[in-house]
Order: structure tokens, then C-alpha cells, then sequence
């Protein structure tokens, strides 16, 4: 089996949860402490091997390939200040892995944004990191997808348990266990934003797919579904449908919505917290903070 060398992050979408904060700045260049959201999800796919990045863009998104290219004058400006340890990750954002970019030149929805990058991946296995889905560091989240796609040759996604109230948002899986193997689960359906009496379980998409070249063909057959919108759900079940196997692993941590202003402050104080500089400074202001409260 040919190594997943490659990673889909799509890029494209408004970022309406956060206005007026994204009107100008892409949702996916909101920060979470030291660095936007879309490069957490950039340095999280290098870390699980994948250095082979398509990132799916629209209009006003410059700011994304902007960040990743080099910044010779601010380099310069660097160094010659002798601020070695800015200048290092400066440096570091334009060798985190080899990003190409290709546009959505209409909102119409997550899969028709994944089927841009249909001739950057050549009919390979890939994976899709939904960049405003930020995940700790330290979650082996997207490795251990990569690994079950290694053992099972199949498409496997993320799954997270949610309350029954917040299944309206999300993909929706059935599922049935898989003998043998108690770290994957096999998705025998899957709906799109479901209401809580219809949503087959309580187990979610979680933003983290990896996906074999049979979602391409199943994304061309696709029509428009929830919201008018061509939908990655609709045609993981069609593939499902075609009795090509999809599992799913289920996780319960480490992730964080940042594309709600909610979730946005959570994933900014668990990474401060968990930073070694900030963590203790943070904790203090919180204490202090939640005293005055």
C-alpha cells in the first residue's frame, strides 16, 4: 500500500460564526495563542507524515498563503535586531510542509471544497483537516487515522460523542463494532445534521477524515443536500452504500471548535495553560479572574 503522503484543509468558507472578527482576517487566521488556527492544522498533518498539502481557498484568503510563504523583509528586520527566536519561527512557518493552493469559486459547501483538490491528489488515499477543528498538540488524533487507514486500506474518520442537542450540527454515524479490532468502529450510515429524533447515534464527525480515492468519484455524483449544499457526508454514504468499507474511531479530548467564540477561548486558555512560559501566569489570572466572579 502506497505511503498517505497527502492532506486536504479546506480553506474556503466565510467564517460567520466569529463576524465581525473574520469580515476582513480569514476565520482560519484567527489565533489561537502564538499562531492562527490553520497552522496548528498544517503542523498537525506534518507531524502524522503528511507533508503533501492542498489547501482549498476562495476569494479574500491571501492572508492564508501569505503566512506561509517567506518574509525576506521581515527577516531582515529580524535578525538585524538580533530577535533569534521570532526569526526562527518566522523561518519555520514556510518549511512546516509543501503547501499548493487551489480555489472554491463558490460557497457550495464542504464537499464541493473537497472536490477542488481532486487533481492535486491523483487518485490517492488522503486526508481532511478541517483547520477551524484545533486539536492539542499532543492528541494522536490524525496518526492514529493514518495508522487504521495503513491496516485496513479504508477510509476512517474521527468520531466524538456529543450531547443529543448538538447532533442538528454535525454528520451523524451508525455504527456496528468491527471483530477483532476494538480501536475501530464500522460506519454502516451517515447523515447529515440530523434532528435529535432521527440522528442514527450520538456519534459526531469530528473534523478529521482520511479518505480513500473512492469519495472523489462519489463527490461527482453528488447533488446538493442540507443547506443547498454539496456535503462530504452525502458521499462518505454513498460510499458507504457501495459496500466499500468506512470505519470510524471514536476519541472523547482534545479538541476545539475555534470557529465559535466559545471555543475559540477554550482552545486559547488549555493551550496557554499547557504552554510552560504562560501556564502558570494563566492559571493565576484565572483564579483570580473566577475570585472576582
Amino acid at each position: 500500500m502506497t505511503k498517505l503522503t497527502k492532506a486536504v484543509i479546506p480553506a474556503a468558507g466565510w467564517g460567520t460564526r466569529l463576524l465581525p472578527a473574520t469580515k476582513a482576517i480569514p476565520k482560519e487566521m484567527v489565533p489561537v495563542l502564538d499562531r492562527p488556527a490553520m497552522q496548528w492544522a498544517v503542523e498537525e498533518a506534518a507531524a502524522a507524515g503528511l507533508s503533501d498539502i492542498c489547501v482549498v481557498t476562495s476569494r479574500a484568503k491571501s492572508a492564508i498563503e501569505d503566512h506561509f510563504d517567506t518574509a525576506p523583509e521581515l527577516e531582515a528586520a529580524l535578525e538585524r535586531r538580533s530577535k533569534t527566536e521570532a526569526l526562527e519561527a518566522v523561518r519555520r512557518t514556510a518549511t512546516l510542509a509543501k503547501l499548493h493552493y487551489t480555489r472554491q469559486a463558490s460557497a457550495l459547501g464542504l464537499g464541493h471544497a473537497v472536490a477542488q483538490a481532486a487533481e492535486h491528489i491523483a487518485g490517492e488515499a488522503f486526508a481532511v483537516l478541517l483547520p477551524d477543528v484545533v486539536m492539542e498538540p499532543s492528541s494522536p488524533l490524525l496518526r492514529e487515522l493514518v495508522s487504521a487507514h495503513g491496516r485496513t486500506g479504508a477510509s476512517v474518520l474521527a468520531l466524538i460523542e456529543v450531547e443529543p442537542e448538538e447532533v442538528s450540527s454535525y454528520g451523524c454515524a451508525a455504527v456496528e463494532p468491527v471483530p477483532g479490532d476494538d480501536s475501530l468502529v464500522r460506519i454502516t450510515g451517515i447523515v447529515e445534521k440530523p434532528s435529535p429524533a432521527e440522528a442514527p447515534s450520538r456519534l459526531t464527525v469530528a473534523g478529521r477524515y482520511v479518505l480513500t480515492p473512492a469519495i472523489m468519484e462519489a463527490l461527482r455524483r453528488t447533488e446538493p443536500g442540507a443547506g443547498g449544499e454539496i456535503q462530504l457526508t452525502d458521499a462518505i454514504e454513498a460510499v458507504v452504500d457501495s459496500d466499500e468499507p468506512v470505519y470510524g474511531h471514536i476519541f472523547d479530548s482534545g479538541l476545539y471548535d475555534t470557529g465559535t467564540a466559545l471555543g475559540l477561548i477554550e482552545a486559547n486558555v488549555a493551550f496557554a495553560l499547557a504552554d510552560p512560559q504562560l501556564g502558570p501566569a494563566v492559571r493565576k489570572m484565572l483564579k483570580e479572574q473566577s475570585a472576582r466572579e
